[in-house]
């Protein structure tokens, strides 16, 4: 599954940076960053640069349910240009492995 990336931001690379900046963070039990893993939905960046990312994780019950979604949100607050930053949680649709990378899913043995 490809994530929705909206950008009507002042800066036309900002998205770019923004999933450069999302990649650097792992699910620690498994590695794969969470862009590649497949846990990000949606990437939408306003006007005023402030960036929305909708995101899941592998389960409900996830062990790192609580940080996971912080530290998307730090990294993606870091990145240059960015105004703001949230982290949505949703379980809508849920993950499944369709949704990883080919990259990911190579990196875990699964093509």
């Amino acid at each position: 599954m490809t994530p929705e990336i909206i950008n009507e931001g002042s800066n036309p690379h900002l998205a770019s940076e923004v999933i450069d900046s999302i990649r650097q963070v792992y699910d620690p039990e498994i590695p794969v960053n969470v862009y590649d893993l497949g846990l990000i939905y949606k990437v939408h960046i306003d006007e005023d640069d402030r960036v929305f990312v909708t995101m899941t994780l592998t389960t409900p019950n996830c062990p790192v349910a609580d940080s996971l979604p912080n530290q998307v949100e730090s990294i993606v607050m870091l990145t240059d240009g960015v105004s703001d930053a949230r982290v949505k949680l949703t379980f809508d649709p849920p993950f499944t492995i369709d949704m990883m990378s080919d990259e990911a899913k190579l990196e875990l043995g699964m093509l």
